[in-house]
Protein backbone atom coordinates (compact mmCIF):
# COMPACT_ATOMS: atom_id res chain seq x y z
CA UNK A 1 0.00 0.00 0.00
CA UNK A 2 1.37 3.39 -0.97
CA UNK A 3 2.01 5.76 1.88
CA UNK A 4 1.16 9.40 1.46
CA UNK A 5 3.50 12.23 2.32
CA UNK A 6 1.36 13.01 5.34
CA UNK A 7 1.75 9.44 6.65
CA UNK A 8 5.51 9.59 6.13
CA UNK A 9 5.64 12.92 7.95
CA UNK A 10 3.63 11.54 10.89
CA UNK A 11 5.92 8.51 11.08
CA UNK A 12 8.99 10.74 11.05
CA UNK A 13 7.55 13.03 13.73
CA UNK A 14 6.67 10.01 15.85
CA UNK A 15 10.27 8.76 15.70
CA UNK A 16 11.65 12.21 16.43
CA UNK A 17 9.25 12.50 19.37
CA UNK A 18 10.53 9.29 20.93
CA UNK A 19 14.13 10.48 20.49
CA UNK A 20 13.09 13.79 22.07
CA UNK A 21 11.64 11.93 25.07
CA UNK A 22 14.81 9.93 25.64
CA UNK A 23 17.30 12.76 25.12
CA UNK A 24 15.08 15.32 26.84
CA UNK A 25 14.63 13.14 29.93
CA UNK A 26 18.38 12.69 30.20
CA UNK A 27 19.07 16.42 29.73
CA UNK A 28 16.34 17.36 32.21
CA UNK A 29 17.74 14.98 34.79
CA UNK A 30 21.30 16.21 34.29
CA UNK A 31 20.21 19.86 34.41
CA UNK A 32 18.34 19.56 37.70
CA UNK A 33 20.52 17.03 39.52
CA UNK A 34 22.28 19.85 41.39
CA UNK A 35 19.03 20.34 43.37
CA UNK A 36 19.12 16.74 44.52
CA UNK A 37 17.94 13.35 43.41
CA UNK A 38 14.24 13.72 44.31
CA UNK A 39 13.65 17.05 42.47
CA UNK A 40 15.63 15.78 39.49
CA UNK A 41 13.45 12.68 39.28
CA UNK A 42 10.28 14.75 39.73
CA UNK A 43 11.20 17.16 36.92
CA UNK A 44 12.22 14.24 34.70
CA UNK A 45 8.90 12.46 35.26
CA UNK A 46 6.98 15.66 34.54
CA UNK A 47 8.97 16.10 31.31
CA UNK A 48 8.34 12.48 30.30
CA UNK A 49 4.63 12.82 31.05
CA UNK A 50 4.30 15.94 28.88
CA UNK A 51 6.35 14.45 26.05
CA UNK A 52 4.32 11.22 26.07
CA UNK A 53 1.15 13.32 25.92
CA UNK A 54 2.46 14.93 22.72
CA UNK A 55 3.23 11.49 21.28
CA UNK A 56 -0.32 10.46 22.14
CA UNK A 57 -1.61 13.47 20.19
CA UNK A 58 0.43 12.42 17.14
CA UNK A 59 -0.86 8.86 17.39
CA UNK A 60 -4.46 10.06 17.67
CA UNK A 61 -4.00 12.18 14.54
CA UNK A 62 -2.67 9.14 12.70
CA UNK A 63 -5.51 6.90 13.88
CA UNK A 64 -8.08 9.54 12.97
CA UNK A 65 -6.66 9.79 9.46
CA UNK A 66 -6.68 5.99 9.08
CA UNK A 67 -10.29 5.85 10.26
CA UNK A 68 -11.27 8.60 7.82
CA UNK A 69 -9.62 6.82 4.87
CA UNK A 70 -11.32 3.54 5.84
CA UNK A 71 -14.72 5.26 6.02
CA UNK A 72 -14.19 6.72 2.53
CA UNK A 73 -13.33 3.26 1.22
CA UNK A 74 -16.35 1.68 2.92
CA UNK A 75 -18.66 4.42 1.60
CA UNK A 76 -17.45 3.77 -1.94
CA UNK A 77 -18.12 0.05 -1.52
CA UNK A 78 -21.59 0.67 -0.09
CA UNK A 79 -22.47 3.01 -2.96
CA UNK A 80 -21.32 0.37 -5.44
CA UNK A 81 -23.50 -2.24 -3.71
CA UNK A 82 -26.47 0.14 -3.76
CA UNK A 83 -26.03 0.79 -7.48
CA UNK A 84 -25.86 -2.94 -8.22
CA UNK A 85 -29.03 -3.53 -6.23
CA UNK A 86 -30.84 -0.76 -8.10
CA UNK A 87 -30.01 -2.27 -11.52
CA UNK A 88 -32.80 -4.34 -12.95
CA UNK A 89 -31.92 -7.96 -12.57
CA UNK A 90 -31.71 -10.09 -15.70
CA UNK A 91 -33.49 -13.01 -14.03
CA UNK A 92 -36.72 -11.12 -13.34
Amino acid sequence: MKRSTFDALLGFLNGVSWAFVIVGAWVTFQSVIFLGMVPALMFTFVFIFLALFLILVLESISKSRDRHEMMIHQTALLEEIRERLKEPSEDA
